[in-house]
């Protein structure tokens, strides 16, 4: 078979999923929206987007990576990364939607987005040049706008390599004068993004790797994800070029960039934890102390489970055992980006509540020692005072271990949170939105995949793809 048929069974259950996804993801709007700050709301729908927007870029840069290294085991499917890349310009339909809400202020995700919070601390007003709306959303439509270009260029000429091209190097040479800025673009561009999306809910921390770690998250995520979607085409008689050989391939790339995630993960842990900066130790103690499924869980799925399954060489050429490692590390990687949004939307959430004078779950939190139940920057900023006055700033550049209870002769601040739906760990409304998104991006990629040939013979290197042997 040449070209991909979209069976209506299939167009039913990426669809139905889809639509439900989209219900419980307005559900979700109502359940907190008493308390008239409708985060889990706007929280899922960041989290979602920012997840299958990471797999689609991800899957851009490794299409311009193995490009302009002249690879050719991949060119069988490079339909599929197409297809994943494509996803940019709904994708960029859904950040819209988070602008909006930023510049009507009808979310609070963003610390930084509020005015008098930076008027009155001093870190928020030093970083507020990049934390704010007109960065946020000329960096997001600017930057997705430009990858649009480049990955609907480069399928644009493939496509026509079908048509007009002959095996000769012609369309290939004009594919690579696009992979090959298009994978530097990629690299600058994408963790500006990532710092502007993610790092930011946490606005006083930061971290210099956390772009590599949160990119290391999606390559995985898109790769597991290929693998499995590849492995359903096959099941339908699609590909019968792609053998073990690929798929051993693709679940070396799955084994080894999820070392490589667990590497930068202990790495950015470790650093932290070494330096003992409270600005910096904040976002770790945060997580083990009041989310300890999420930060463990973590662990668990994304680097046990992948490890011990795929160390064999046999578990990669194994298409039941190999599907059931990407389903499990795919589902790992979007728990992975929840670790990251929830419990920092969480702490702004306290920040709201404080400031507005309310008085939200958070605040009657237990503490361990001394008890201080007014200091709320422990929980919240690693801060030494609750109040974001400039009194902190003087001493704010990390060196005072006592803004975070740190360092000799200080009392502990530590402060444990209770459970709380939707942030403490996934509920059922966030499986279910995931399902939808996850429906909704399949619906997607395989109405592309009936565009065009899904097997680019006139590529020069499909020969050599089809012959792949490792």
């Amino acid at each position: 078979m040449e070209n991909f048929v979209f069976s209506s069974r299939a167009k039913t259950v990426t669809g139905g999923l889809a639509l439900i996804g989209l219900v419980l993801l307005v559900a979700s709007y109502f359940v907190d929206g008493g308390e008239g700050h409708h985060m889990r709301f706007w929280t899922n729908l960041l989290h979602n987007s920012v997840f299958f927007i990471g797999i689609s870029f991800m899957a851009c840069f490794a299409y311009a990576a193995f490009t302009t290294a002249y690879a050719g085991w991949f060119v069988q499917f490079k339909r599929v990364w197409e297809a994943f890349g494509m996803f940019l310009l709904p994708g960029l339909f859904l950040m819209g939607v988070i602008i909006v809400g930023l510049w009507t202020g009808a979310h609070h995700m963003y610390h930084w987005n509020d005015a008098e919070a930076v008027a009155t601390d001093a870190i928020l007003k030093h970083k507020s040049a990049f934390l704010n709306p007109v960065w946020y959303t000329g960096a997001t439509i600017g930057f997705m706008g430009l990858w649009y270009f480049f990955i609907s260029r480069i399928r644009q000429i493939s496509i026509d390599e079908d048509k007009n091209g002959t095996t000769a190097y012609e369309h290939h040479a004009r594919i690579k004068k696009y992979a090959a800025p298009f994978l530097i673009i990629l690299g600058f561009t994408t963790a500006a993004v990532i710092w502007q999306w993610i790092m930011s809910l946490d606005a006083h921390w930061y971290s210099t790797m956390f772009a590599w770690y949160a990119s290391a998250s999606l390559f995985v995520a898109m790769t597991a994800l290929t693998i499995m979607l590849l492995i359903y085409l096959k099941s339908r008689g699609y590909f019968p070029g792609i053998n073990a050989e690929h798929f051993h391939d693709l679940g070396k790339y799955l084994f080894a960039i999820s070392i490589f995630w667990t590497y930068v993960w202990f790495s950015q842990f470790m650093l932290i934890w070494y330096g003992n900066v409270g600005e910096e130790t904040i976002y770790f103690r945060t997580r083990m102390d009041n989310y300890p499924v999420l930060f463990w869980g973590n662990l668990l799925l994304n680097f046990i489970a992948p490890f011990f399954i795929l160390m064999r060489n046999d578990t990669k050429r194994k298409f039941g055992t190999l599907f059931f490692a990407s389903a499990i590390v795919f589902f790992g990687h979007w728990f992975d980006f929840f670790n990251m949004i929830k419990p920092a939307a969480r702490e702004t959430l306290t920040h709201m509540t404080h400031d507005a004078g309310g008085h939200g779950d958070e605040e009657h939190a237990t503490m361990d020692a001394a008890g201080h139940g007014d200091d709320h920057a422990a929980a919240d900023d690693g801060h030494a005072t609750a109040s974001h006055d400039d009194g902190h700033a003087a001493e704010g550049h990390g060196d005072d271990h006592a803004a975070a209870g740190h360092g000799e002769g200080h009392e502990s601040t530590r402060v444990f949170l209770p459970y709380k739906a939707g942030y403490t760990i996934p509920g059922l409304l966030e499986i279910g939105i995931f399902l939808g998104f996850l429906g909704g991006f399949l619906f997607f990629v395989l109405s592309m995949l009936t565009k065009a040939p899904l097997e680019p013979k006139k590529d020069p290197y499909f020969e050599e793809s089809l012959h792949h042997h490792t």
